[in-house]
């Protein structure tokens, strides 16, 4: 039975994630030299977890420079993306290479989307699965607020992660994976 697969912001291309952008401390936000390098170890990684049948969300920020479109017809899966704030192509350069592109998905209690959901609009969902802050996590108080769960490729070590793991990492934190009952639903 096929595999389900999730990941976020692998801006395939983007030199800047490794040489100019930092994590909190200082380091580089991506342990590569260049864009080549990362986009290369990202695919080895990528097609050494996804098979050619198994489906894969990605969360949005595929690429930046646009010759690194390319880059996804070297990865396994059946692609569907969630728009991200740098996807700016137009439809048509994407649609070659995923089956499906949407602005979010729903599926077994969880909403995914690029950029984390409104607090105000997640209640019904069991959590968040989302990309766009790279190496943060989405706080309440100071703490990792468990109705968020980032796949943003620094996170999950540059690679998609299995829906079944997701899962079992989202309960570990403390979050649910189930619709809930909102105030907004009509009995």
């Amino acid at each position: 039975m096929p595999a389900t697969w999730l990941i976020s912001d692998t801006h395939f291309g983007h030199d800047k994630t490794c040489t100019v952008f930092k994590r909190d401390d200082g380091s580089p936000l991506r342990p590569f030299k260049d864009a080549e390098e990362m986009d290369e170890e990202m695919v080895k990684r990528w097609n050494e977890r996804v098979k050619k049948n198994d489906k894969v969300y990605h969360l949005g920020d595929v690429v930046i420079a646009r010759k690194s479109l390319a880059i996804l017809d070297r990865l396994n899966g059946d692609k569907v993306l969630i728009k991200g704030n740098h996807d700016i192509f137009k439809l048509g350069d994407y649609t070659k290479h995923f089956r499906d592109i949407r602005g979010y998905h729903v599926m077994s209690g969880l909403i995914f989307s690029h950029v984390p959901v409104h607090a105000d609009s997640i209640e019904r969902f069991g959590c968040n699965v989302h990309g766009h802050l790279h190496h943060r996590r989405v706080l309440k108080d100071g703490k990792i607020d468990s109705r968020y769960f980032n796949v943003s490729v620094e996170c999950v070590d540059f690679a998609p992660i299995s829906l079944e793991d997701l899962k079992n990492r989202i309960i570990e934190q403390g979050g649910g994976i189930d619709m809930k009952k909102s105030r907004h639903d009509v009995s």
